[in-house]
């Protein structure tokens, strides 16, 4: 019995040592085998030089060393197992960001030592800031102090990438500038969908942007469909609201900014914009139509005029086309100092007081401006159409079906014009960054489409009588005579 006690005594002493020691191991491989991950940019013997990745010798240029500061504020904080995570950040389908800092820039990146980087947009330049402990150390800042940080963003590992940075400074043989780089993902921000602004903003504005496109598709479908529709104006109704969809159905992609990259940005941009301008040129060519008609003598309608309509889609979708090609190629290759291009490595030398949210690849305001100056001279051009037409109908006292039917031309035309025009006005002003103005943009443009329904549908009788027609046993007229011919005794306007 002893020696079996004794046995006994000698496994369990032996179980418990054997339980330590694999304890203190794992302990130890635990430390040994996960390293603190840093995320270089380039090779570690490479730096990046006007935006590239060049091998640190051929530039006489040092390689980037990590220097971790503690939560603290502690500078040159001793972290002996980190290792390099060689690469650009995944974003995913977020965007993508370059931060500059350098002598008497306005941004400050700090690295902690658990691999964790943060972005601090402060109030005042390298030569006025104090200490990064007074940015950093809770116990030093007040709530009115200028220490303050204007905004701060923390990045975890694998959403930023870091390294040194070398660039020229004004033009070129000027003084080589050193700081240093990171390439960002977009940060998420916590997004409270109570709160009425982001319910505006993020709820209620697709919410109407999709109600806007099925009443505009009701529109077009109603004057493509019913045969006595299908004149000429009735085509470029059709035309107009089918270049508002698209134009909707793109600005609902521009809303949801965190879910697309620069790509979609631009594409998104391009159909706005493009689709924007081809409905304002559209519907100059309609206020053209009706101020020619009511010109000339001969004022007999048809139907399917496919070679007029030919005509003015030349017109429209040429100008439409030319003035794309001019707003992408200004995009591209004549970008003018403060748009909102990406930044590259060679704007290190540029002044960091505006946020780099603001570096998102979309058209840049030389192409937006191409976008928009045309349509200003057409509202220009519409309003004489506007004034001369109404003058000459003002001046006739006798006028037959078929200018009656010009008539209502005319004021459908008047009507658009007006809604289109004023919803424009509100995008413009909305761009002031002023909520007040944004919101009046969203009811502006929620009210844009049930304003075009009752101008081209709901307001006119005859357009109503056919689409009841539709649902009666009557079959609707297939001739290929205008509505104005079909019902010239009908009494139905």
């Amino acid at each position: 019995m002893p020696a079996i006690a004794a046995t006994i005594s000698v496994m369990a002493v032996t179980a418990i040592a054997i339980t330590f020691l694999a304890v203190m191991v794992g302990r130890t491989d635990a430390t040994t085998t996960s390293p603190v991950r840093v995320n270089k940019c380039c090779e570690k013997f490479e730096v990046v030089y006007d935006g590239k990745c060049t091998v640190a010798s051929t530039v006489n240029a040092t390689v980037w060393k990590p220097e971790f500061i503690g939560r603290k504020g502690e500078r040159n904080v001793q972290v002996d197992n980190y290792r390099f995570i060689i690469g650009l950040p995944d974003c995913g389908t977020k965007q993508k960001f370059n931060i500059y800092e350098y002598h008497d820039s306005y941004d400050k990146l700090i690295l902690f030592p658990d691999g964790q980087l943060r972005h601090l947009i402060l109030r005042h330049h390298s030569s006025m800031r104090g200490s990064v402990g007074s940015y950093l150390d809770e116990d030093y800042i007040d709530a009115g102090d200028s220490n303050v940080p204007l905004l701060q963003y923390d990045y975890e590992q694998g959403l930023y990438c870091m390294d040194r940075a070398i660039g020229i400074a004004g033009e070129a043989g000027g003084e080589l500038m050193e700081g240093l780089i990171a390439k960002v993902c977009s940060p998420k921000e916590e997004t409270h969908w109570t709160d009425s602004d982001v319910m505006l903003r993020k709820i209620i504005n697709p919410i109407c942007h999709g109600i806007a496109m099925i009443i505009l598709l009701v529109v077009a479908i109603i004057y493509f469909v019913l045969p006595t529709l299908r004149d000429l104006v009735g085509n470029m109704v059709t035309t107009i609201t089918m270049c508002l969809i698209v134009s909707q159905a793109a600005d609902l992609v521009r809303i949801f900014t965190e879910f697309s990259n620069h790509v979609s940005f631009l594409i998104a941009d391009l159909f706005f914009y493009v689709s924007l301008l081809g409905a304002f040129f559209w519907l100059n060519a309609m206020g053209y139509y009706i101020w020619k008609m009511f010109r000339t003598r001969n004022v007999f309608l048809r139907v399917s005029d496919g070679r007029k309509y030919c005509w003015y889609s030349g017109y429209a979708w040429g100008c439409t086309g030319t003035m794309a090609a001019i707003a992408v190629f200004a995009h591209y290759f004549l970008d003018l100092p403060g748009s909102n291009r990406s930044a590259t490595g060679a704007d290190i030398h540029q002044s960091a007081r505006e946020s780099f949210f603001e570096g998102q690849d979309n058209i840049s305001w030389l192409g937006i401006a191409v976008f928009f100056t045309p349509i200003a001279f057409i509202i220009i051009v519409n309003i004489f159409f506007f004034v001369t037409t109404l003058r000459f109908i003002n001046r006739m006292h006798t006028y037959g079906r078929i200018h009656h039917k010009l008539r209502c031309s005319f004021v459908m035309f008047t009507l658009i014009f007006a809604t289109m025009s004023v919803s424009w006005l509100f995008l413009i002003l909305s761009w002031l960054h002023f909520d007040g103005l944004l919101y009046m943009h969203i009811i502006a443009n929620a009210l844009q489409a049930p304003c075009i329904l009752y101008i081209c549908v709901l307001r006119q009788k005859h357009v109503t009588f056919l689409v009841k027609s539709c649902f009666r046993d009557q079959a609707p007229q297939t001739t290929e005579w205008g509505d104005e011919m079909t019902y010239m005794n009908g009494g139905d306007y």
